[in-house]
């Protein structure tokens, strides 16, 4: 995991852009954080853990322990890939995608998993929690009742998770050149 306290930030945002649908008092602590420097420091006491899925294979075989583990019943899943294409500033931190073809007179799907490249250097806890969103839409598609539902069962503390990735993405943003997308 990349230290997040060593980054320098490039001056305070005036758009919390991963933070948009948060209370304006949440927003204004965020803004104080950052401009004190210390948005990284918190997150770096918060989340120690670093995580060892560097590779594909590794992402392959996490995904699934996962998926084995509450999902029995999902249909397979054919590859998990981290993709560097994948940029953040598109709001696309991870995609699911199922591929049908026809082979012969039968229907074949092909399930894939794509994790944005942030995520080989991001803490432990926000890697789970990309997984575990992306595997929670091989059963629900719509981010509605059901889908967070699935979420907390896979990860208790799902909802405390998204929001410290939200602080994380903006503390990457606030710390890199301005113009360069967000990139490991």
């Amino acid at each position: 995991m990349r230290p997040p306290a060593a980054l320098p930030y490039r001056g305070a945002m005036t758009t919390l852009k991963y933070l948009g649908g948060y209370d304006e008092q949440v927003q204004a602590r965020v803004r104080e954080l950052i401009a004190q420097g210390r948005l990284g420091e918190v997150l770096r006491d918060k989340y120690t853990e670093a995580h060892a899925v560097r590779n594909d294979n590794a992402l392959y075989e996490y995904t699934v322990a996962i998926k084995d583990r509450y999902m029995r019943s999902a249909e397979r899943l054919n590859k998990v890939v981290y993709d560097g294409k994948l940029q953040v500033v598109r709001h696309a931190l991870g995609t699911h995608t199922t591929v049908s073809r026809v082979q012969g007179s039968k229907l074949k799907a092909s399930r894939e998993i794509r994790i944005a490249a942030v995520f080989r250097d991001a803490p432990a806890a926000f890697l789970r929690m990309i997984v575990v969103h992306e595997l929670a839409h091989l059963k629900q598609r719509e981010h509605d009742k059901p889908f967070y539902q699935l979420c907390t069962h896979m990860a208790p503390d799902y909802h405390q998770l998204e929001f410290d990735l939200r602080l994380y993405l903006t503390h990457l943003e606030c710390a890199r050149p301005a113009g360069d997308p967000i990139s490991p």
